[in-house]
């Protein structure tokens, strides 16, 4: 099913989803394993509105926007071999074009570069077309290698923060939050679970955070199904 969810409305009874096609569906419990980033908006509405507790749990964490451009070139002209697979360009604004990593080793032949931005940059950058993208970085790369460096045939650029099924990369735990945080985020909020990379306490952030949170959540909703034990334990603040 490739829907849009909306809404989300619970009572004792049973769940009822409602998608942007006007679709409904109905189900005893529900998963929920957007991200961070889109619960802090309102593409989905849920009734009854989610307790204070939860919202507090979900705003006191942040989405990081970690962006990889991908930009291809007709021949290479930066150096290869061992040693070379990193540079780094030093300008007066913080994270402006930093990080480069050639693909030779990985992709040989592809004549092309990847650069990492992030946050603040990820954010302006994304907010602009394709093509001023790729005039920043040629200028970037024209002062590390020379004037006379091809122009690129290609680029890529992800826009996770736009995205409104994204709105950023992965979830950040910011300085103070603990477990008691994590804990109110992965639990339920009667028939409506949580899940996520932003649920996983040793993982977060990373694809197999979201798989093994995914198993675990799971877990306690089976539990909950099976053996009638709905309770969920979160450890108290500051353990």
């Amino acid at each position: 099913m490739k829907a849009v969810v909306t809404e989300i409305r619970q009572s004792r009874s049973g769940v009822i989803v409602k998608t942007e096609d006007g679709s409904i569906y109905r189900a005893a419990y529900v998963m929920v394993s957007v991200s961070i980033g889109v619960l802090q908006t309102n593409l989905i509405n849920f009734h009854p509105d989610l307790p204070q507790w939860k919202i507090l749990a979900i705003y006191q964490f942040d989405m990081a926007v970690y962006t990889k451009i991908f930009i291809k070139f007709p021949y290479k002209f930066w150096p290869t071999g061992n040693g070379t697979e990193f540079f780094l360009y030093a300008h007066e604004k913080r994270g402006y074009y930093t990080v480069w990593q050639q693909l030779e080793r990985t992709y040989p032949g592809s004549n092309a570069l990847l650069v990492t931005v992030t946050d603040d940059e990820s954010r302006r950058i994304e907010q602009q077309p394709d093509s001023d993208t790729k005039k920043e970085i040629v200028e970037v790369l024209r002062n590390m290698f020379g004037k006379n460096i091809p122009e690129p045939t290609h680029i890529l650029v992800p826009r996770w923060w736009s995205n409104r099924f994204y709105k950023g990369a992965f979830s950040n735990w910011p300085i103070g939050v603990s477990r008691f945080e994590y804990d109110q985020m992965r639990a339920p909020v009667g028939r409506v679970y949580f899940t996520g990379e932003h649920t996983s306490q040793q993982y977060n952030g990373y694809v197999h955070g979201a798989y093994l949170a995914g198993i675990d959540s799971a877990k306690i909703m089976i539990r909950c199904i099976k053996n009638k034990d709905c309770k969920y334990h979160a450890m108290p603040k500051g353990t």
